[in-house]
This record gives C-alpha cells, structure tokens and sequence, in this order.
C-alpha cells in the first residue's frame, strides 16, 4: 500500500511547476514595455560621489492596455526592473477605434500639454519622445499629436496618460445621451 501511495506521489510530481499550476496571467497576456527615460542622480559624500538612477518605463499589451512605472535603484537594471513591476500594476485600459483614438483631445500634466488626434490608416505615429512611446505600447498605429509646454518626459507622459483618459467611446457617448432605453 505505501508503494502505491509512493507511486502516485512521484507520477504528480513529474510535470513542471507550471503546468501544476497554470501559467501566470502575465504571460498569457505578453506585455511590451519600453524605458522612457533614465536620470541619473548623485549624491557627494567624503569619499566621492554615489550614483543613483531612476528609470520611467511604459508598459502595454498593443490592444488598448497602457500602464506607467517609475522605479529607483542603485543599479540601472535593478530601476528598470522595478518601474516594470509598478508600471504592471498600474495598466488602465482606454477606447480605441480601430487603429487610432476615437476623437481629438487635449491632456495637461504639470507643465506639459498634448493633443492627440485621430488619423487616416497609413498615417503612423506623428509623435515623439515620450508620447510616442506611450501610444505604441498602448498599440495606436495611426495618430497626429502636438506637444506644447515642458518637454520634461514624465510631465510628457502624464499629459498622454491625462488626454488617453478623457477619450469616450462612441457607444459609451450614446449610452449617455440617450440612456439604455433606445432600441431602434
């Protein structure tokens, strides 16, 4: 009877890890980050300067899924790492039509402005820096935006993160308006 017992163990024990438990949700979903920007920071002490780096990253699935992260560490990959970690758990889901965004909108964050509006397929992406960067990862192909005020990065991507926020879409907009009763 143990032999069995022994047996049966050795036979649950024989598959991997992963498939014992199902792959995480996080792999399933394949998500695409990129680094926005790195500062480095130094701190003087009596036997020279300690560096320190902060890494803002965006994260997103390309089917309207974006989040941000920003991570501090001693070392560049370990605050890359970490922004990655912070910026998964901030993932926020935004309407797209399409390719493109549902219509024009205007976003501030500190001291930066972005307008983004819809464009014709073919158009690509007419932006740049950290706005750029947001919209790929969020997986908008056809887009025009114009970036006015600071060009700090992370004011940059909040202002994209602020416009991406107000977008409505088109049957939220008709919900709104003439409620859940309109059946023609």
């Amino acid at each position: 009877m143990s032999n069995f017992n022994l047996e049966s163990n050795r036979q649950r024990r024989s598959g991997s890890i992963r498939e014992r438990l199902g792959e995480r949700r996080e792999d399933r979903e394949r998500l695409m980050d990129k680094v926005v920007f790195i500062n480095r920071c130094a701190k003087v002490v009596k036997g020279g300067r300690r560096f320190g780096f902060a890494a803002l990253v965006v994260v997103g699935d390309e089917a309207g899924r974006v989040g941000v992260g920003l991570g501090k560490a001693k070392e560049t990959p370990d605050a890359v790492k970490k922004a990655v970690e912070q910026a998964k758990k901030n993932l926020k889901s935004y309407p797209l039509a399409g390719h493109t965004i549902p219509h024009d909108v205007l976003g501030a964050s500190d001291g930066g402005l972005v307008m983004l509006r819809p464009a014709a397929p073919g158009t690509g992406i007419v932006a740049g820096g950290g706005v750029r960067l947001v919209l790929e990862v969020l997986g908008v192909t056809d887009v025009l935006s114009k970036s006015m005020g600071s060009n700090n990065p992370f004011a940059m991507v909040g202002a994209t993160l602020d416009a991406l926020g107000k977008l409505r879409s088109y049957s939220s907009v008709m919900a709104l308006r003439y409620g859940d009763a309109k059946k023609e």
